[in-house]
């Protein structure tokens, strides 16, 4: 410390005169401090790409970002994108992880969750809601249309309605029929497969070089009524910092909320971490906050505001779909920690 203060006495002393000096005194102080040198040298280094790109998890981000790319690719904004493309997956009810045809909790309700955030960090979300099968829609309004970033439960419903949202079953004849197979026996565990999956996450980086994020889900199957994860929760679900990137999560939801996950990965990035590094820290985060692993699967998604992408998972099975100018309908496997 002696040696570093005399340092700065003797730069003050030749360099005191103007306010570019300083700016490179205060750079150069940075490199003792392994985090400030990484913050400052981040926000310096990443570069603003024009280029646009969609991501979204699961095979069903392909259909997603089939039609998010209708926006990008002639100039729209992420925002529109990354709305309009997961309610691609909230309109299928063939899918049974999101909107329409989801599976329903323990006692046969289905229950919808989903957020959205955008490039001025303006975000919304609806959470427990039921008999209304756009969720992202109606966590845009919040967003646009209120003081709020959430609402629950039946006031989200009464918003929805006020709005001119639809209300209609959710319920599938073929999710009804699987809810009823599993009423034979009612046991609740997370089993890890690629099919065990509950969301979609989707980020977007437009033509601008902005960037925006959008996460909805019916929730973990047959969970205890009332039961929200971490899909509608800014932070944890998703995360846009239109100055460094997003991230979405996406798994057991308890798991992500605890540390606050997509929040997370994006810090990771702002430290100077690339999207990929930045979710496999994540992981192990999670990792190490639980003694058994047994159920908890969870993976990460990024996207850098230089373009860059990348994504890490606990267990083998996660993919995302890719979509950009060289790339059309491409999933990509990522790497997970536990084998």
């Amino acid at each position: 410390m002696i040696i570093f203060s005399t340092f700065i006495t003797h730069y003050q002393h030749r360099h005191m005169t103007t306010r570019r000096n300083f700016i490179k005194f205060s750079a150069l102080g940075s490199l003792f401090s392994a985090h400030s040198f990484s913050l400052f040298g981040q926000k310096k280094t990443i570069e603003l790409s024009k280029k646009p790109i969609v991501i979204s998890t699961w095979n069903h981000g392909i259909m997603a970002n089939k039609k998010a790319w209708e926006t990008l690719s002639v100039g729209g904004k992420a925002l529109d994108a990354v709305e309009k493309g997961v309610m691609e997956v909230e309109n299928d009810p063939t899918g049974m992880s999101v909107g329409i045809g989801g599976r329903p909790d323990r006692e046969g309700r289905v229950t919808l969750d989903a957020c959205i955030m955008d490039e001025k960090s303006r975000c919304g979300a609806v959470a427990f809601l039921q008999d209304i099968k756009n969720p992202v829609a109606v966590a845009r309004k919040v967003m646009e249309e209120t003081p709020h970033v959430m609402l629950t439960g039946q006031g989200a419903k009464q918003f929805a309605l006020e709005k001119g949202f639809k209300e209609e079953n959710l319920l599938t004849p073929a999710s009804e029929k699987e809810w009823r197979e599993w009423l034979k026996a009612s046991k609740y565990k997370p089993v890890i497969n690629v099919e065990n999956h509950d969301t979609i996450g989707m980020l977007a980086l437009d033509s601008n070089g902005d960037l925006s994020g959008s996460c909805t889900t019916s929730g973990a199957a047959y969970k205890l009524h009332g039961r929200v994860g971490d899909s509608p929760i800014i932070g944890a679900g998703l995360f846009v910092d239109n100055e460094i990137g997003a991230a979405c999560a996406t798994g057991l939801g308890e798991a992500v909320i605890r540390v606050a996950g997509s929040h997370l990965v994006v810090e990771l990035m702002r430290q100077g971490h690339n999207p990929e590094e930045a979710c496999k820290l994540a992981v192990e985060r999670i990792i190490s906050k639980h003694e058994n692993m047994e159920g908890v699967q969870v993976g990460f998604l990024a996207l850098r505001k230089d373009g860059k992408y990348g994504g890490y998972s606990v267990f083998k099975g996660f993919n995302y779909a890719l979509t950009n100018e060289d790339n059309k309908e491409v999933m990509i496997d990522v790497k997970y920690k536990i084998s």
